[in-house]
C-alpha cells in the first residue's frame, strides 16, 4: 500500500509537477479586508500583486481549518494510502503545522506522519518532491523521513527584497526599523535556513544581488536550483542569466512567482533563490 503525501500552497510547487507526483496540495487563506480567499484558487497571482500596493489595511495570511486537512487525509486514504507524510511550511512561520497535527491526531483510518520543512515556498516544495519520489520507489515512512532530516540541513532560501514596507506591514519588521532602511535606500537581503530567518541590510539592489549570489556560490555544488519572484519576471530572467554557473548542467530550474501568501509579507519586486546542497561526498 502506498504512502501518499500533501503539502500546503507556500510550498509554490507548479500545479503540473504536484498532479505528476500524486502529491496533494492544501491551499492556505489570503485575507484582504472582510474576504478570504483560497491561495492559488479564488486569487490569481496577477490581480493579488496588481494590487497589493493599495490594499488598507495589508493582507493577512492564514492556515486553513482542521476539518480542511481531515478531508484531505480521508480521501487520501479512501483512495487506497496507506500512511500519509504530511510536509508543511516551517512552523516558526505558520500555525499550518499545528493544524496538520491536530487533523493527524483524529484519524483511525490512516496513519498521517507530519513533518516541518523549516523552509518556505520552494525550500519546502523539494523536501515533498523527494519524499513522494522516495515514496514511488518503495521507501518506507520510517526511511524517507530520515532523509528528509538530512535534506533539511541542505537547504537555503535567499531573498533580495525590494523594499522592507512590505514586511513593516505584515507585522514582520518594527516600524523605527523599516523607516531607518527607507531612509537609508536599504534593500534587506533575507536568509531562511532551518527555521530562521536573518536579515542582512544593503544599499542598493544590484549590491544585495551580488550577495546573493555570493552567499549560494559559497555553498559550494548544488543539486537543486530555483528562481523565485515576486510579480517581477523581468528581474527574474536577469537573475538567471546572473547565477548560470550555479546551476547543474542536468537540471532546468523551476522559475516561480511565490503565492500571494508569502508575497504580502516580502511585497513586489522580490527575488530569490532556493538551492539544496549536494551531499558531501565521503573521502576513500
Amino acid at each position: 500500500m502506498p504512502i501518499k503525501i500533501v503539502t500546503d500552497s507556500t510550498s509554490d510547487l507548479p500545479q503540473a509537477v504536484a498532479a505528476e507526483h500524486g502529491i496533494t496540495v492544501i491551499p492556505a487563506y489570503i485575507n484582504i479586508g472582510d474576504k478570504s480567499y483560497l491561495d492559488g484558487v479564488e486569487l490569481s497571482r496577477q490581480e493579488f500583486y496588481e494590487r497589493l500596493p493599495d490594499y488598507d489595511p495589508p493582507p493577512t495570511t492564514s492556515a486553513p481549518g482542521l476539518g480542511t486537512f481531515v478531508e484531505a487525509y480521508e480521501r487520501l486514504a479512501a483512495e487506497g494510502a496507506a500512511e500519509v507524510l504530511s510536509i508543511h511550511i516551517s512552523s516558526t512561520l505558520s500555525g499550518m503545522l499545528n493544524v496538520a497535527h491536530s487533523a493527524a491526531q483524529t484519524l483511525k483510518r490512516v496513519r498521517v506522519v507530519v513533518f516541518d520543512s523549516r523552509q518556505l515556498t520552494l525550500g519546502t516544495g523539494f523536501l515533498a518532491l523527494a519524499a513522494a519520489k522516495a515514496a514511488a520507489v518503495g521507501r518506507s515512512m520510517a526511511e524517507i523521513v530520515a532523509s528528509l532530516k538530512e535534506m533539511v540541513s541542505r537547504v537555503y532560501v535567499f531573498a533580495a527584497v525590494d523594499t522592507l514596507e512590505f514586511l513593516r506591514r505584515s507585522g514582520r519588521l518594527t516600524r523605527l526599523q523599516s523607516g531607518l532602511g527607507a531612509l537609508l535606500s536599504m534593500k534587506p537581503l533575507l536568509t531562511l535556513y532551518d527555521g530562521e530567518i536573518t536579515m542582512e541590510r544593503i544599499r542598493t539592489r544590484s549590491h544585495a544581488i551580488e550577495r546573493l549570489i555570493s552567499l549560494a556560490t559559497e555553498l559550494g555544488p548544488l543539486e537543486e536550483v530555483a528562481l523565485l519572484h515576486a510579480h517581477a519576471p523581468d528581474r527574474a530572467e536577469e537573475f538567471r542569466y546572473q547565477i548560470q554557473h550555479l546551476i547543474p548542467q542536468d537540471i532546468a530550474p523551476f522559475s516561480v512567482e511565490v503565492t500571494p501568501v508569502i508575497g504580502a509579507h516580502v511585497g513586489p519586486g522580490a527575488v530569490g533563490l532556493v538551492c539544496v546542497k549536494a551531499r558531501e561526498r565521503l573521502a576513500v
